[in-house]
């Protein structure tokens, strides 16, 4: 398998290695930018950003896709357990007139992987370096079944050690624990040191965190299983490593990308996720 750095999509993996891990091989026609042979009635494609980041980590794709013509929504996730988080996306969706693109980043596809489950309108699936769980799968379940995340280097410990717990006083009363990336590792956890310092350090700052209840709450019935999909494969990605991915993309049966880059590839190479997912869009 060829692979192409940053910037540029790496080809759709090869045949012997896609009918060995059961990913597809469709070819894909890259969109014409110039003559914009596009559908009648393009998708409205809806962007779900994952923990430790927010809907700005969108901005390139955003715009990329505006550029060509695409009505394009990022809501904020309230990243507090992922059967509410599904549930409050599955509303948003309602609001959302004509076809959908449903893409999520991270802990953002296991959001959509529950929130398009019974909806017609959701056409495609796109994950980028997400995590598209089964039923009772957690995130953190996905992340401990393969080596190489530096979520944690001491495999004992009893939080990875990378994240830093925050306590927070729910609207029952009890106690929830919000998860942080530490700032001394958010850099190399987050973006693979693919940035300069001081971006990472803007990135980590506003960094949304995520609860522990969850990544540790089990996933519902897979929208992948329906809805056709497609993946985007991180390959240096230090928070989710790239064997889970593909292990997941195939699983999926997803149309399958691999891309050099981080877990945050919309901020490092925003053209590669904007052309899988028109790729998405487009399909027939």
């Amino acid at each position: 398998m060829s692979h192409h750095r940053p910037g540029r999509l790496a080809a759709v993996v090869t045949t012997g290695l896609a009918i060995a891990a059961g990913v597809s091989t469709t070819a894909f026609a890259t969109p014409d930018h110039n003559h914009r042979h596009w559908p009648e009635a393009k998708p409205t494609v809806v962007l779900v950003h994952g923990a430790w980041s927010d809907s700005s980590s969108w901005s390139g794709v955003v715009k990329r896709l505006q550029g060509d013509g695409y009505k394009v929504s990022a809501p904020a996730m309230p990243l507090r357990d992922l059967s509410s988080d599904s549930a409050y996306l599955a509303d948003y969706l309602k609001t959302v007139k004509g076809p959908i693109v449903l893409v999520g980043h991270s802990y953002g596809g296991a959001v959509i992987t529950n929130a398009a489950t019974g909806n017609s309108q959701v056409k495609a699936l796109v994950y980028v370096a997400a995590f598209a769980p089964d039923k009772g799968e957690s995130t953190a379940d996905l992340v401990a079944k393969f080596s190489g995340s530096h979520l944690s280097d001491d495999p004992n410990a009893p939080l990875p050690t990378a994240l830093s717990p925050v306590p927070f006083t729910q609207a029952d009363g009890s106690t929830g624990t919000d998860l942080y990336i530490k700032p001394d590792k958010y850099r190399d956890v987050f973006l693979s040191d693919q940035v300069n310092s001081a971006k990472a350090a803007e990135l980590a700052a506003t960094q949304r965190p995520i609860t522990a209840r969850a990544v540790g709450e089990p996933s519902g019935t897979p929208a992948w299983k329906t809805i056709p999909s497609w993946y985007l494969v991180a390959l240096e990605d230090h928070t989710l490593p790239a064997a889970a991915e593909r292990a997941m993309a195939a699983r999926a049966h997803a149309h399958t990308v691999e891309v050099a880059g981080p877990h945050a590839i919309a901020v490092t190479d925003p053209q590669a996720v904007t052309h899988l997912a028109e790729l998405a869009a487009t399909a027939r």
